[in-house]
């Protein structure tokens, strides 16, 4: 390990660098690889009905059948008036 640490000192910068984002990058590899199970396994379990009930979401159908309904043609007549 020590031998690979002096080698590694003994490159020149742009090598140093290379190596250290294409360690990086492959760390971020890794860690999306885990991401993207994990969020599978997630999705898998995810009971969409049990949502919806825990959400609570006001029911509006009643509303909209009381709001008045807008003729369109009466009001295009009193715009040409």
């Amino acid at each position: 390990m020590r031998n690979f640490k002096s080698r590694i000192q003994g490159l020149p910068e742009r090598q140093k660098k290379v190596i250290l984002w294409s360690i990086m990058f492959i760390l971020g590899l890794v860690l999306l690889v885990f991401y993207i199970r994990n969020f599978q396994k997630t999705l898998k379990g995810f009971n969409i009905e049990r949502f919806k009930e825990e959400l609570q979401l006001p029911s509006f159908e009643k509303e909209f059948k009381e709001l008045p309904k807008i003729e369109i043609p009466k009001i295009l007549q009193e715009i040409q008036k």
